[in-house]
């Protein structure tokens, strides 16, 4: 007979056996989702004053939100752990189950959240499918629905959204149209403002700018910002006093949470200011795409550090290409429109790179 298993230790379970561990480097373009935080970030997470955040006692967590209001121009903030945990608690603080919130058909919150909103909240969706993806105030006043109908739900909340998760960028003067619109209807205003700092950046106006036209906005600090775990929303405070108990509802409550929140103090205060080199790489890689014959560069999705781009070339297969990227130690994702996301771990110098991989896959395409 065999005898017991081994007992197995920690160091078998394939665990960093030293400090010095390194993973091999990859050009990762999948997302900016995928930055690594800082050295200081690292350094900050382990001397981080804490406590626990459900008490409302974590000093490191206080002083985050502290700045995330303040930054936004709000009464209050409350961290979540992501961003959509944070859209989803505006929508359900905002609403009650049977209303009817008005979103952008590509938005986030409506195609990338898993249909949360109707499960968790209840609401109905009045979609606006625009080709330009944008939300104009002539949209709101054709899909808002009063109370008082016993045939229609009530339509209680717009939900906006800038950056667009196509890359581009809603002009102030149409996101300011729309949120008056709303208000005027007595509708409350949520914006996804996942990437609010790129956003500003391409306008040329403050973050709390485009905050401005929002009863409650969320942002995320794990993105281009680099912080490892987290987002942001922010309101007044009774609206976050009534965020904080549904985020206890879904789970979000968190205790000594001001490991992480140091990372993203790290983030406010000084990684904001490094979004425009993403925005010149992208800009980089986009025009260097564009040089190459059969690649068309969509150009109203680089307005902050997205490329996005198709292809006809003849044999240009997704899962080729992928693939014969990922062993050159670049990672994407596939088709058939390809999104390339720069961010503080992607150097100019890894454009280069990139190209010369794509072109090496074109050139291969001529002998298959």
């Amino acid at each position: 007979m065999k005898g017991p298993p081994p007992v197995l230790k920690c160091t078998d379970w394939g665990l960093p056996r030293n400090e010095g561990f390194r993973m091999e480097r990859y050009i990762d373009l999948r997302s900016d989702t995928v930055t690594r935080p800082t050295a200081e970030m690292r350094e900050a997470m382990a001397v981080a004053d804490v406590g626990d955040d459900v008490y409302g006692d974590d000093p490191t967590v206080n002083r985050l939100e502290e700045l995330a209001a303040c930054g936004m121009g709000k009464e209050a903030a409350l961290f979540v752990p992501s961003g959509t945990m944070g859209n989803q608690l505006c929508i359900m603080t905002h609403t009650q189950p049977g209303n009817e919130i008005i979103a952008g058909a590509a938005s986030h919150i409506v195609r990338y959240e898993a249909g949360a909103a109707a499960k968790l909240s209840g609401v109905a969706y009045a979609l606006v499918d625009n080709p330009d993806h944008f939300i104009y105030d002539s949209d709101i006043r054709r899909l808002a629905r009063p109370g008082g109908n016993v045939h229609y739900p009530k339509t209680t909340l717009l939900c906006l959204e800038n950056a667009l998760s196509d890359g581009n960028v809603v002009p102030q003067a149409d996101l300011l149209a729309a949120a008056d619109t709303a208000h005027e209807l007595g509708i409350k205003v949520h914006l996804d403002g996942a990437r609010i700092f790129n956003a500003a950046l391409a306008l040329g106006i403050p973050a709390r700018g485009i905050a401005a036209c929002a009863d409650s906005v969320m942002f995320c600090v794990s993105k281009g910002l680099c912080s490892p775990v987290g987002s942001l929303i922010c309101g007044t405070a009774e609206f976050v006093k009534r965020a904080r108990y549904n985020r206890k509802i879904l789970g979000g409550g968190m205790r000594q949470a001001g490991v992480l929140a140091a990372c993203g103090i790290i983030a406010l205060e000084k990684m904001t200011g490094r979004l425009a080199v993403d925005h010149e790489n992208a800009r980089l890689l986009g025009e260097q795409l564009s040089r190459i014959q059969g690649i068309s560069v969509k150009r109203e999705g680089m307005r902050i550090n997205m490329v996005f781009w198709r292809t006809e070339i003849p044999g240009f297969d997704s899962d080729t290409f992928v693939n014969f990227m990922r062993e050159r130690h670049i990672k994407i994702s596939g088709g058939p429109e390809y999104r390339f996301v720069t961010h503080n771990d992607v150097f100019q110098e890894d454009v280069d790179t990139v190209i010369s991989a794509l072109r090496d896959y074109i050139v291969s395409l001529g002998s298959t």
